[in-house]
């Protein structure tokens, strides 16, 4: 069984570029790919996460970038590809296509009709166990606490139990829960992963024991996440602190105070962009480019974190 050896670190959720006419730019996505690679501390790569506007992808599309990125990154890191469905047997199906496109592990996260109609426990494992037939391991999307598709810390122990769950990309956005779940994980399978997902608070996810991020936020800044978590992991809670003041204006200008949504990961494309990093931040529609004072921000944010190019 193909597995991943290291969910330790940080693993960027990588945006997908796009051309004017918005298709799939693949020199682009290449580019930028091989350049996270090179980021100290990152470990793995994941493609079609909401940074990478899944939601706009046809399946074949979803494909078509873990291809890309996996052949680029071959010898170099792996690749983690999302499965976004919603019943068993096209979730099969969307997993070995993953696998078929180079995919070395599948981040699950939920199925979007429990969203509004919520699940039974049973739903879950069953779930997995259809998409783990393809032989991969399979890391465990969390969603919000508030949300009807969030899994109770009974069920994500029961996740931890078995063998092809190996990572956790944990995203409550509620402390408490947080908490109790990484308690719940810990308890049932320390071996397994813990990364946050928090990209819009970082240092205060991190300092609760985990293993590191899997964020779309370091497709973006990947160094001064891995040195936000660099410090984190030695102890030191004044450097900690200071490399979070650099981060959290550019946060801000991001995700504007909320979660993260498609507006905020076309502002993140912008941001991008003004930072050197891609030459195109052309989202797919209908999520709409960053406005004018949007755009101000932004750069002064990158300004203040000395990351502005452009």
């Amino acid at each position: 069984m193909p597995t991943i050896s290291n969910y330790r670190g940080i693993i960027p959720a990588i945006a997908c570029p796009f051309t004017p006419d918005h298709r799939i730019d693949e020199p682009a996505l290449r580019k930028l790919a091989s350049w996270l690679a090179r980021q100290k501390g990152v470990v793995a790569v994941m493609t079609n996460g909401h940074t990478g506007e899944v939601f706009a992808l046809a399946p074949r599309e979803r494909a078509q970038v873990t291809r890309i990125v996996a052949d680029e990154l071959k010898g170099k890191i792996p690749v983690i590809s999302s499965i976004v469905c919603e019943g068993l047997s096209d979730a099969r199906e969307h997993a070995a296509l993953a696998r078929e496109a180079g995919a070395q592990a599948l981040d699950v996260m939920p199925p979007h009709h429990w969203l509004r109609f919520g699940f039974r426990p049973d739903h879950v494992t069953e779930y997995f166990a259809a998409i783990a037939e393809v032989g991969l391991d399979l890391v465990a999307h969390v969603y919000p606490a508030w949300t009807r598709a969030s899994y109770s810390s009974a069920t994500l122990a029961q996740l931890a139990r078995l063998p092809y769950v190996q990572a956790f990309k944990v995203g409550q956005r509620d402390m408490n829960r947080y908490a109790s779940d990484i308690k719940a994980i810990r308890e049932a399978d320390p071996s397994k992963s813990i990364l946050t997902c928090h990209d819009e608070y970082l240092l205060a996810s991190m300092v609760q024991g985990i293993d590191g991020a899997l964020v779309g936020f370091a497709t973006f800044i990947p160094g001064l996440i891995n040195d936000l978590w660099e410090a984190v992991k030695a102890g030191d809670l004044k450097r900690a602190m200071k490399i979070q003041d650099l981060i959290t204006p550019l946060k801000d200008a991001v995700y504007g105070g909320g979660e993260p949504t498609g507006e905020a990961h076309a502002r993140m494309k912008a941001g991008m962009y003004l930072a050197g990093v891609i030459d195109d931040p052309t989202p797919r529609p209908p999520t709409e480019p960053p406005t004018e004072g949007e755009m101000a921000a932004l750069r002064a944010a990158l300004l203040n974190a000395d990351l502005l190019k452009r």
